[in-house]
């Protein structure tokens, strides 16, 4: 199952965030690493988007809350569907 997730961390000053910033980015590398993270992207100023691609809600929301551990942050999920499916869907009615 994939999903996007964005975040919106907790107002501080970058200053004040800069070191546990670093302990996100090595959190990530290991999610990369292991296939669970498919995307990231940056937002301008705070945040990303991660796409996951996970086997269960569950684990979904273990990442994230290993996310917040390393950046606290509100989200927003996204259940993604493969574009193939929803295509197969369209052209099967048509």
């Amino acid at each position: 199952m994939q999903f996007m997730v964005i975040s919106d961390p907790q107002p501080a000053r970058p200053s004040q965030v800069r070191g546990i910033q670093t302990t996100f980015w090595d959190w990530l590398d290991r999610q990369k690493e292991a296939g669970i993270v498919k995307a990231v992207y940056v937002k301008t100023g705070r945040g990303a988007i991660v796409v996951f691609d996970v086997e269960s809600h569950e684990t979904l929301h273990r990442l994230m809350t290993e996310w917040s551990d390393c950046v606290p942050a509100a989200f927003t999920v996204f259940p993604l569907i493969d574009p193939a499916h929803q295509e197969a869907i369209a052209r099967k009615g048509a």
